[in-house]
């Protein structure tokens, strides 16, 4: 089922009345938003207090001048600075926080990596005490199979994984399913994902299988059907994709439905295709263990959780919000688009990406980088070859110039 855009407009009429939209600005406070309590954001007030937060890129509103700064608002109402960094995958946020050469007091993974963080340890509870505005959360996107207790996270944005495309580079008749990220019609004009839980998940479905399926000989065969895609594929992405598929670079990719909205937005050739088999993703906020300022972390997830707030996120990124005081400040055009908000039957019908078995995680892990690596080697051999014909070459020069000036020695 074909999916049309119709965001653009929204976000025009929403970018020329932000204040009116969401909030006042007083020069008193200095912040624009309205927040339910303002005695609440005053604890830390000339403390110094600093908080270090991780999140995806494009993942806030960040325009002060045309919309609103979330994080430079935030810190004229508390008090508290915010030093925020960018992570671009699930795995490279797990990996940068394995390694110990991260200290982070807030971070936004999705379902199945913040299950894999709790069992693990990495995640501490949150007193919900100090997040008062975790009862806008819709009660659909609580007690989650990673977080089935609500202790541990805070839904921040849902979406599903659909396929972006340039209508002008694509049959429309191709699109029946996931098969077309196997169609050798796209090769080098195709995009993949780049990390091996989403990669997998769409080689299992267009197999047939459960994505999150633990049956090995399942993953093994998913592992073959991604070999036998890497020909085709362009590039493997993330945040890439938005310069490739905006820039006409590709024709084809699977991604979320929210970068979609953006994308789509930027470039009116794309569009967006969702299969009826995909899956489903929430993405939240959470609070490493080690993390120094947990308090201070959580009046951040508060303020995120205020309706204005969370509604002028949703407008700017183009993420659908769990949240349901934002939802009423929503446009209605923008709650009605199809690819912001899906139907609510396919939602009840789709699942997300669980925590997998350790064991299944290592042999994923393992056959991704074989994957990865596949085609490398040729690579190599080829630079190998031309430094080794290069050296000989040299030599060859060297030994005749010896010569030649052997030779005229003798004149």
């Amino acid at each position: 089922m074909k999916k049309v855009l119709s965001f653009a407009v929204a976000v025009m009429i929403i970018l020329s009345s932000a204040v009116s939209a969401f909030g006042y600005y007083s020069e008193a406070e200095g912040y624009t938003t309205e927040v339910e309590d303002y005695e609440y954001y005053q604890k830390f007030q000339g403390q110094g207090i600093e908080i270090n937060v991780c999140n995806w890129g494009e993942y806030v509103a960040n325009d002060s001048v045309n919309f609103l700064d979330v994080n430079e608002d935030f810190e004229a109402l508390t008090g508290i600075k915010v030093n925020y960094t960018l992570f671009g995958s699930n795995e490279e946020l797990y990996t940068k926080m394995k390694s110990g050469g991260a200290n982070y007091d807030l971070i936004v993974p999705s379902d199945y990596m913040i299950g894999k963080m709790i069992d693990e340890g990495m995640l501490q509870k949150l007193n919900f005490d100090n997040i008062p505005n975790y009862k806008y959360i819709d009660e659909k996107y609580k007690n989650t199979n990673f977080d089935p207790n609500n202790e541990y996270s805070v839904p921040m944005y849902w979406g599903v994984v659909g396929i972006i495309y340039n209508t002008t580079m694509v049959d429309e008749e191709d699109l029946t399913g996931w098969d077309i990220l196997w169609n050798e019609k796209y090769a080098d004009n195709m995009l993949m994902f780049s990390n091996s839980r989403d990669a997998f998940a769409l080689a299992l479905l267009d197999l047939g299988y459960d994505f999150n399926t633990t049956d090995p000989i399942e993953i093994e065969e998913a592992a073959g059907h991604l070999r036998a895609q890497k020909p085709l594929v362009q590039a493997y992405v993330m945040d890439e994709i938005y310069d490739k598929m905006e820039g006409g670079e590709a024709a084809v990719a699977p991604y979320y439905n929210g970068d979609a909205v953006l994308m789509m937005d930027v470039n009116e050739d794309l569009d967006f295709y969702l299969p009826e088999n995909t899956s489903m993703f929430i993405d939240s906020f959470c609070i490493p263990s080690d993390a120094k300022n947990k308090e201070a972390a959580e009046m951040y997830i508060n303020y995120m959780c205020e309706s204005t707030v969370a509604a002028a996120n949703s407008y700017y990124v183009g993420y659908s919000t769990p949240h349901m005081g934002a939802m009423e400040l929503l446009d209605e055009e923008l709650v009605e688009n199809e690819i912001a908000y899906p139907d609510g039957e396919l939602l009840a019908s789709l699942q997300n990406l669980l925590t997998l078995p350790a064991d299944t995680t290592s042999l994923t892990d393992r056959l991704w980088t074989d994957i990865m690596a596949t085609g490398s080697n040729s690579v190599i051999f080829q630079g190998i070859f031309l430094i080794v014909v290069a050296v000989i070459y040299f030599i060859i020069k060297i030994v005749s110039a010896h010569i030649k000036k052997k030779r005229m020695s003798y004149y």
